[in-house]
């Protein structure tokens, strides 16, 4: 039986260390949210630092500014509905 392994972000570039998607990828989505389904408030707490993280290592890495959609990518998913 294959072993599951964690769909993680790769810094600086913030892609899954598993599938390569831009990260949180949608098995890292479905993770998080089932691990903080009882508290969404958490997760987007959670989910801004981890963008803030994301602009300075992008700014950096990439040597300009951090993409425009990170806040697309990093919480607008996430939003209770």
């Amino acid at each position: 039986m294959p072993r599951y392994r964690a769909h993680v972000a790769a810094r600086p570039a913030w892609r899954c260390r598993v599938c390569g998607a831009a990260w949180p990828c949608s098995p890292a989505r479905l993770a998080l949210l089932g691990e903080y389904r009882d508290n969404r408030t958490g997760l987007l707490v959670y989910l801004g630092t981890l963008m803030e993280e994301a602009m300075s290592d992008l700014a950096d890495h990439n040597g300009r500014s951090a993409p425009k959609d990170l806040a697309t990518r990093f919480l607008t998913w996430a939003r209770a509905r």
